[in-house]
């Protein structure tokens, strides 16, 4: 079946270099992506990203060695090498966060949170978030909660990060608990230039803040 072992060996070392690239944790490295090639982020709202592109080409280098370095069974391989690629990482993370990782480092977000937006009066907005996190420590874990603006708007409009006006939140999840947290604010605008006037978003970004520690999500 092994046709080439410096193809077989030579292919596994360029996909851990493509995994160490923009591996998931402890930061999102695909917040700011607009094009997205398997775990590289091509381009972002700057233009085209240099180490994401590179990323991509070693990816499908390490492709064609993989396929190169055996005989038989090249699709099912393909496929199998495309599946574990894509989510060894996660099962990494969780298993890291499930036994040593401790603070905001045992903390998983789903990434389903929603933040609604409602204009009270002309300087004054009524805005509620919802989101789930899991602590999966075994110690009560605290932090400060920071809402991250997830689309590129005209004018440096802010959306999410409205939210921000208000906080810091502070927010404490008890140990091995999922906890949905929901934040109603009247947020008073008047120093914000070219606030929205009402609206929504969802698959929202924030950031966990622990005295230097920081992790975005």
């Amino acid at each position: 079946m092994v046709r080439s072992k410096v193809a077989l060996i030579s292919s596994f070392i360029i996909f851990l270099i493509c995994m160490y690239l923009y591996f998931p944790y402890p930061s999102n490295e695909m917040i700011d992506a607009r094009i997205i090639f398997m775990s590289f982020p091509i381009s972002n709202q700057d233009g085209y990203n240099t180490l994401g592109i590179v990323g991509s080409v070693l990816f499908i280098i390490a492709m064609i060695l993989l396929v190169r370095g055996i005989n038989k069974y090249h699709f099912r391989i393909f496929l199998i090498t495309l599946f574990s690629y894509s989510f060894l990482p996660v099962l990494i993370i969780f298993m890291y966060q499930e036994t040593i990782a401790g603070g905001i480092s045992a903390i998983s977000y789903d990434g389903k949170g929603t933040c609604d937006f409602e204009q009270v009066s002309e300087d004054e907005l009524y805005g509620e978030c919802n989101l789930r996190i899991h602590n999966r420590s075994g110690k009560t874990v605290s932090f400060e909660l920071e809402f991250l603006d997830s689309l590129l708007m005209e004018n440096d409009t802010r959306l999410e990060s409205l939210m921000n006006v208000n906080g810091p939140h502070r927010i404490t999840i008890e140990a091995n608990r999922e906890k949905t947290i929901q934040l109603k604010e009247i947020l008073n605008l008047s120093d914000v230039p070219n606030h929205i006037t009402g609206g929504g978003s969802s698959m929202i970004h924030i950031k966990l803040i622990d005295s230097d520690a920081i992790r975005i999500l």
